[in-house]
């Protein structure tokens, strides 16, 4: 079973709530995306923060992100943007005050950006750039479980940069659909070398590691080295993958 289908722009679905599937938008932010519109559809309170951003580029990425953010909330729950409540949890992930049991996420790497959404679960998802660094082996030893890192030392050194932000990627979508974000411990939220869309074991305070679904998900018409991951705590029949441009 393909776990993973691609829609065009218009053909993006509106989930169901009786589904098991996640809708995933993807996005590059360049100059022209719709700012405006996107500004509009924010509250105030995302407006103020926005001005407070001085860096243009950072600036521009908050208003459109979120302002799309917003247009798929409002596509998925019928309702206006302006009008659809996010408020923060104890530990500061966004949820939907009335309509807490869709949940949404979201994530950013350079002017890429990437917008999950899924009924009645905690969801998670990660984009990053696969690009080389100097300092992937002392980020293993301080975030990587010992099984992990000695799968990720074994491996041919041509494949090191990609094995390492597939776990990461994994790692960076569950801590986020916990909702407690790194403080929980990136080296104690384990994932199967053998087995990378399962866990070999998480905090004891997230319930049960076989309850974690874990899965990458491709970006058609992106770079390769751009990486994406989604975590969810329910069984995954289908990630609908659909790109906004």
């Amino acid at each position: 079973m393909t776990l993973t289908k691609t829609l065009s722009e218009n053909s993006a679905m509106q989930l169901s709530p009786y589904s098991d599937n996640i809708a995933l938008w993807y996005g590059v932010i360049n100059e022209a995306s719709d700012y405006q519109r996107y500004w509009k559809m924010l509250v105030e309170e995302e407006q103020h923060h926005a001005r407070q951003l001085k860096n243009e580029r950072v600036h521009k990425r908050y208003v459109v992100v979120h302002g799309q953010l917003r247009a798929l909330l409002a596509h998925t729950l019928q309702r206006a943007p302006e009008k659809i409540t996010i408020a923060n949890a104890a530990h500061g992930k966004p949820y939907l005050a009335d309509y807490p049991q869709l949940g949404f996420n979201l994530s950013h790497c350079g002017n890429v950006f990437v917008i999950a959404l899924g009924w009645h679960c905690k969801l998670g998802v990660d984009i990053e750039n696969s690009k080389p660094r100097t300092n992937l082996a002392a980020l293993v030893n301080k975030c990587f479980a010992p099984e992990e890192a000695l799968y990720w030392q074994q491996l041919p050194d041509a494949q090191k940069t990609a094995e390492f932000y597939r776990f990461w990627t994994r790692k960076e979508a569950f801590v986020k659909a916990t909702g407690f974000g790194i403080a929980l411990g990136l080296q104690h939220c384990v994932v199967n070398p053998r087995q990378p869309n399962a866990f070999l074991r998480i905090p004891d305070n997230c319930g049960e590691a076989v309850d974690w679904q874990l899965r990458e998900v491709v970006l058609p018409a992106l770079d390769s080295q751009m990486l994406c991951a989604v975590s969810v705590d329910k069984k995954i029949t289908e990630i609908y993958v659909n790109a906004l441009f």
